[in-house]
């Protein structure tokens, strides 16, 4: 695509994400208590992505992918700093990004809310008007935040009856939930939606103008719903326990499954919950979605009354999903269930109804949409437009299936994922790869990798996942190579340095 001169007149940007929600809190992705009325809403009124997936379930990396539309591997932030185990904690210099491409369109650019891209480097250093709030979890203690509550008569923040794992050993664990003293009004939500709000009416009096109208990017990305899950009272008690369903994952019991997860459950002390606790811990969970729901209600209400609503592009999605007791785990980590690798992911376009799309859509997709809405030359972006989808125009040649990674977590963990409409292979390295028939065990509780019926699907699968990476780049590749059932002649062996010195008899 040739990049459009910065003139010419282009849609705002309203981009909304949330940290770590699974798509099974949104009504319009089949939720029933009714608790998610503003996105259901914007759903309503645009294209829904039924197969949407994350890059990585890690937030860092997940972030950048989508500042740069690399994949995780090209770009180098593997894992969040505050548990980096000897990765990258920036971004390497001179890599492009969607900031950089859209100020040349003539674009102003702000984000309120988490950042999380890298430990130092803030959204004001990649062009964006906005303040770094960094970390992986609600800022409670910034300076910006506790002014607030002070000039608006807010009580501070305070936990009531928290609730915390249990240790094999009897001692406390991780913290999971509890309730702040606050109102809805004081929430650190309710913070970053007022700097949004007050950044839109900014942003709108430029974008508004009859001619020479600055168009504007603007992104809030809210810390939650990541747990822990603390929230008023209001909203921790709003889902009653007796409605939600537990997945049919809770019955997992890792037979045949890679030994860290068992590991990682025991970390995250899953099974000292009862499954009645874990209902109202979901619930608890929805909750927190819905109080964000609301949050979001009010940021769209003022697109509305300001007139933005036939010049705005307004998304939403998630960095990545959550376990919430899923496979008897918790957050997220060395296992790509479906539970953290599909994403919710909304796109409202002006003027265009509502839709339903079933093909597979990446996170990096978002990013190649900013260019096109911008004008921007997305020939370096690793994703594919979604204009023409939710414009509901014939595609040729939309992928087929998706490939995923990950890196680590709390410790180094390699692993890749490719994932159809019907069947999911994982390549564990440090353990039994995974094999999962998606139609009849959509809740990947049978690792049916040693199973014969489905040995030739296991080759076709690791074969496609071969051919991808090797073209990627990814040099996991090597691995398949090493490992797996890749013939000979779909090989493609690297060169070292020492064999370019050996001579032939």
């Amino acid at each position: 695509m040739s990049a459009a001169t910065p003139t010419a007149k282009r849609q705002n940007m309203l981009f909304l994400m949330t940290d770590q929600q699974r798509i099974d809190t949104l009504g319009c992705y089949g939720n029933t208590s009714q608790h998610t009325p503003n996105l259901d809403r914007l759903a309503a009124r645009g294209t829904t992505f039924d197969r949407a997936y994350t890059p990585t379930a890690i937030c860092t990396p997940a972030r950048a992918s989508l500042l740069t539309g690399l994949q995780p591997f090209e770009h180098g932030l593997l894992a969040n700093y505050e548990w980096n185990s000897g990765h990258r904690e920036e971004l390497p210099d001179g890599l492009p990004t969607f900031s950089a491409a859209l100020i040349e369109q003539g674009y102003r650019l702000g984000h309120v809310g988490k950042w999380h891209v890298g430990k130092d480097r803030g959204p004001e250093y990649y062009g964006f008007e906005g303040i770094h709030l960094p970390g992986a979890l609600n800022v409670f203690d910034d300076p910006g935040y506790e002014g607030w509550l002070k000039a608006n008569n807010f009580p501070d923040f305070h936990i009531s009856s928290p609730v915390y794992t249990t240790r094999a050993d009897g001692s406390q664990g991780h913290l999971i939930a509890g309730v702040t003293d606050q109102p809805t009004e004081a929430t650190f939500e309710a913070f970053l939606a007022d700097q949004t709000i007050a950044k839109l009416r900014e942003f709108a009096a430029g974008a508004l103008q009859e001619q020479d109208g600055t168009p504007f990017f603007l992104s809030c990305h809210i810390f939650g719903p990541h747990l822990p899950y603390l929230i008023p009272q209001q909203w921790y008690d709003m889902v009653d326990p007796s409605t939600v369903e537990l997945p049919g994952s809770f019955a997992e019991t890792f037979h045949g499954k890679p030994m860290v997860q068992q590991a990682y459950a025991e970390y995250w002390s899953t099974d000292c919950f009862t499954v009645d606790e874990w209902k109202k811990l979901t619930a608890v969970y929805w909750g927190y979605v819905s109080m964000i729901d609301h949050e979001i209600g009010r940021i769209l209400a003022v697109v509305d009354e300001l007139g933005l609503e036939d010049s705005t592009a307004i998304m939403f999605t998630a960095d990545h999903g959550e376990f919430t007791g899923a496979h008897r785990l918790n957050d997220k980590g060395p296992a790509m269930y479906e539970d953290i690798y599909r994403i919710p992911a909304i796109l409202a376009l002006p003027g265009e109804v509502e839709r339903r799309e079933d093909r597979f859509i990446s996170l990096l997709d978002f990013t190649a949409t900013f260019h096109e809405i911008a004008g921007a030359d997305a020939s370096g972006v690793h994703g594919r437009s979604l204009l023409p989808l939710a414009h509901g125009d014939h595609v040729e040649g939309w992928r087929e299936d998706i490939v995923c990674e990950f890196h680590g977590h709390h410790f180094p963990y390699a692993q890749r994922m490719i994932r159809n409409k019907h069947v999911k292979y994982i390549a564990n390295p440090e353990g039994i790869d995974e094999f999962y028939d998606m139609v009849t065990d959509p809740d990947e509780l049978i690792n049916v990798i040693d199973v014969p019926f489905y040995r030739e699907q296991v080759s076709t699968m690791r074969r496609a996942m071969y051919r991808q990476l090797v073209e990627r780049g990814d040099k996991f590749a090597q691995w398949l190579a090493f490992a797996g059932d890749i013939p000979a002649d779909e090989r493609v062996r690297p060169v070292t340095a020492v064999e370019r010195f050996i001579t032939q008899e």
